[in-house]
């Protein structure tokens, strides 16, 4: 179920919400009823798109479920270790088989008609959907009562809503249960948790549909168009276009998550940090999916060592989480490519890179880690690696050899221009800024102007909110990119 359905907007949300206040409202303390509503109305949400793999998720929440406190019991007898290591390896062994069982056939039956070895049939496996982000959330659960980072939950309910709550089930934020335990406990929702929630809800709702979903129309048209009939043209406007599309789909995607947390009285983390501000690629991942990237950090880049070794295992550590990173988002060799791009910059910039930048003006430093960015996201969008290949040529300014009757003129709409416009305008730490305004401007008003400042903010999500729905009514499906991961 898509956050941007009517289905979802009308119908799944308004009646989850009033259930959730029925018997409790606003400001006193959510409990039990409140999880056993939530839980119910997770698995709803996750049967709609899931299907019968909703069985392979609840599966996946018992089995991680008693592996917790398995390895709680175990610390005694010093067998822990040894009941964490089969917990991990069984969640990781799953998502291999659904996500890269396929990719690893298709890989060997190459190797095998090379050598004119006849192919392997290997039944085509179809990917559950959000089964990375649930993965991961497992085994962070595992391992955090192993370090004792967090106690083994003793409650299903409240072990499976940490695993299965619907605001982040699919697409993130990845939280880790210690930050949330308390709130699957006790948690209240006030009338200005609630407003802000609503607002950042809105907020992301329109990053979605107003933003991304429309540069992704030209985004796609032209990834679409054959390799040789692209010109410069075509490729910058493309990918321009969608470099706007992923960040704002996935930062609206994480906006309504944590939106919709507030609204049920959770305080899910940040996720997105304005990422096209940074001016190196360290800094580009200390705001971008961060809740993904500290979890390769923690789970991952520590346990090899991190850059607790020489110099060299520091470079072979990073560029190995990479790999794995890249990996992680899908089944391809675009995506490994990817992964291993970002990692050869991180270790180029640890050898002296970065200081090098610093001593440039700082929008060179902008340009460099936007050039290098979009460079990077010609793999992640690409079908085929010569696709991606073919693409980067055009970038680099190799002419079109064949003709096409869609120019970039033919692109360029005014529609199209303003949601760049406003995706550029959006890029920046603009909301901040203006946040900080207001309530300066609050503090030295009176009554009558906070008030016209409130209903000026409230006109302003409002007309956002009625936007994105004229949107919706008028578009066909547009799932969010990372569903697909």
């Amino acid at each position: 179920m898509l956050f941007t359905e009517p289905s979802f907007l009308f119908l799944f949300l308004p009646v989850v919400l009033g259930l959730y206040f029925l018997r409790r409202p606003l400001d006193p303390v959510h409990g039990r009823y409140g999880n056993w509503l939530l839980l119910f109305a997770s698995v709803i949400f996750y049967a709609k798109g899931g299907g019968p793999f909703t069985w392979l998720m609840l599966a996946s929440i018992a089995f991680n479920y008693w592996m917790a406190i398995a390895v709680d019991r175990a610390r005694a007898t010093g067998r822990d270790r040894r009941v964490l290591t089969a917990a991990v390896a069984i969640n990781l062994v799953v998502l291999g088989v659904f996500k890269y069982a396929n990719f690893f056939a298709d890989n060997l039956n190459g190797l095998l008609g090379a050598v004119g070895r006849s192919p392997l049939a290997v039944p085509q496996v179809v990917l559950p959907i959000g089964i990375s982000f649930y993965t991961f959330h497992a085994i962070s659960y595992v391992v955090d009562v192993y370090r004792r980072d967090a106690s083994a939950q003793k409650s299903p309910v409240h072990a499976a809503l940490y695993l299965l709550l619907f605001p982040q089930l699919i697409a993130g934020p990845i939280i880790r249960y210690r930050d949330i335990a308390g709130q699957l406990a006790r948690r209240a929702v006030s009338l200005d948790d609630f407003a802000c929630g609503v607002q950042r809800f809105v907020i992301g709702l329109g990053k979605k549909v107003l933003i991304a979903n429309t540069v992704a129309e030209t985004a796609d048209q032209i990834f679409g168009l054959p390799g040789d009939a692209l010109t410069p043209g075509h490729a910058w406007l493309a990918i321009v276009c969608y470099t706007l599309q992923i960040y704002f789909d996935f930062s609206g995607y994480s906006d309504m998550a944590i939106g919709l947390g507030r609204m049920f009285g959770f305080r899910f983390p940040e996720n997105f940090r304005w990422p096209y501000v940074a001016d190196t690629v360290q800094d580009f991942w200390r705001r971008w999916h961060i809740s993904l990237s500290s979890w390769f950090r923690d789970y991952l880049y520590v346990p090899l060592g991190g850059n607790r070794g020489s110099t060299v295992r520091t470079y072979v550590n990073l560029v190995t989480v990479f790999f794995l990173c890249g990996l992680w988002h899908g089944a391809s060799w675009n995506f490994v490519i990817w992964g291993l791009f970002h990692g050869a910059f991180l270790v180029v910039e640890r050898l002296g890179l970065a200081e090098v930048l610093r001593t440039l003006w700082r929008p060179l430093r902008h340009v460099y880690l936007l050039l290098v960015v979009m460079v990077g996201w010609v793999f992640f969008r690409a079908e085929t690696l010569p696709a991606a290949l073919a693409f980067l040529g055009a970038l680099g300014g190799r002419a079109a050899t064949a003709t096409t009757p869609f120019t970039v003129q033919w692109f360029l709409t005014p529609v199209l221009l303003l949601a760049v416009i406003a995706g550029v305008i959006g890029s920046l730490p603009v909301g901040p800024t203006l946040a900080g305004w207001r309530r300066r401007l609050e503090g030295a008003a009176g009554p009558l102007q906070s008030f016209g400042l409130g209903a000026a903010n409230a006109g302003a999500v409002t007309a956002i909110l009625v936007a994105a729905l004229v949107q919706i009514a008028a578009r066909t499906y547009n799932p969010f990119i990372y569903f697909r991961f």
